[in-house]
């Protein structure tokens, strides 16, 4: 009996000793695996790469911009002076034409038969003034032989006045005949660009009816380009040209067409109209600019940029610097230790592709004008020269 409890005794703490064992190996195998999985620590990413540009201080002209009409410098309406029926267009639409070319025709038989008939009657006329003149003639010479008496000699210097009276009639009714046939040929009065025809072969025109405005023909070089002033600018320029501090020949009349390009002359202020419109509060301007070609047409809408005034000392930034948040302007500040900070500035004109700082900055400071996205306050960075070239091909 002692001897199987001691068999089961040994057995036993042979079965512990395994346990034991292995527990050991399991722990020791857990540690290895989790010394093999700790791995170093990843190391920082490097600061991020932007581009910053310098604060400009420089002097900069102020410009302000107007949306204009342009209008050609002369505009004549060609309209029918005479009823009639159109026969015949001699000029191509849209083409220039010289001044006293025959544009339109109008049936000239009507007109041509009522001048034959008025100088038909100037000669009846004539015939009868002869006859007058021949009977105060003759009346004149029997006079003193008392062959006629005084009575006949004032009727005959009547009849001769009535004569000469009808013939002066029939000579106006002769003028007026040959310039109602010459109405029926219709001339331009100007050189100049003839538009599109209002009328067609076949018409009834004339004075009164729908048709009476054929065309209309456009003197283009130089053309005007209106634009609304309002009573404040208006006054402005008004007393600037007094105190001869700035005349509106020395704004650098600019204008840009509806393509965004600048057209290559340059223009000159040329009227103020005499009044103000009360229901807008604006006073229209005309400016003239040469037109070489006819390429500015009448109807077309550009803007009219001038020179107002000159801003010295002014702080310029690329327009790609400057954020808004909520409302503020912001810019990145790029400090001496390559850190950034975000800034408010206050900005005012814009002139081409830059702001101007009105507060905020300093001359000499550098922004982030690329790559703004990339930072946030306090961020270190990595700065490179701003290429404004790049930037606008990328936009």
């Amino acid at each position: 009996m002692k001897a199987l409890i001691l068999d089961d005794t040994v057995r036993y703490g042979d079965i512990l000793s395994v346990r034991s064992t292995v527990g050991a190996l399991a722990l020791t195998l857990f540690l290895f695996c989790s010394a093999c999985n700790k791995t170093e620590p990843a190391p920082p990413p490097p600061p991020p790469s932007v581009e910053v540009a310098e604060v400009v201080q420089r002097d900069v002209p102020i410009h302000q911009e107007w949306v204009g009409t342009l209008d050609g410098m002369v505009n004549a309406q060609i309209l029918a002076q005479v009823t009639g029926y159109l026969i015949k267009q001699h000029y191509q639409e849209g083409q220039l034409v010289k001044k006293g070319q025959l544009l339109y025709e109008i049936d000239p038989k009507v007109f041509q038969a009522t001048l034959d008939g008025a100088k038909s009657n100037l000669a009846r006329q004539q015939a009868i003034l002869k006859t007058a003149r021949l009977e105060l003639d003759r009346v004149e010479r029997l006079l003193p032989e008392r062959a006629v008496s005084v009575r006949d000699r004032d009727n005959a210097v009547g009849q001769e006045a009535s004569a000469q009276a009808e013939v002066l009639a029939a000579q106006a009714a002769v003028d007026s005949a040959q310039l109602q046939l010459g109405f029926t040929k219709i001339t331009s009065p100007i050189d100049g660009v003839a538009g599109i025809s209002k009328a067609q072969i076949g018409n009834l025109v004339g004075p009164g009816s729908a048709s009476s405005e054929l065309t209309t023909v456009s003197k283009l070089d130089p053309i005007k380009a209106y634009i609304p002033l309002s009573e404040q600018e208006y006054l402005q320029f008004a007393r600037e040209k007094q105190n001869v501090s700035q005349s509106a020949d020395d704004m650098n009349l600019a204008l840009i067409l509806a393509d965004g390009s600048n057209y290559p002359h340059s223009g000159k202020f040329f009227f103020a109209d005499r009044q103000v419109d009360v229901k807008t509060g604006t006073i229209q301007v005309a400016i003239l600019f040469p037109n070489p070609g006819n390429l500015l047409r009448p109807g077309q809408y550009a803007k009219v940029r001038a020179v107002v005034k000159q801003k010295p000392n002014a702080l310029l930034v690329p327009q790609r610097a400057v954020g808004e948040m909520q409302g503020r302007r912001l810019v990145a500040v790029v400090k001496p230790d390559n850190s950034v900070e975000l800034r408010p500035v206050k900005v005012a004109e814009t002139i081409g592709s830059e702001w101007i700082i009105a507060e905020g900055l300093k001359a000499g400071e550098r922004v982030i004008a690329e790559g703004i996205q990339k930072v946030r306050p306090g961020t270190t960075v990595t700065p490179q020269p701003y290429a404004e070239t790049s930037a606008a091909g990328a936009r």
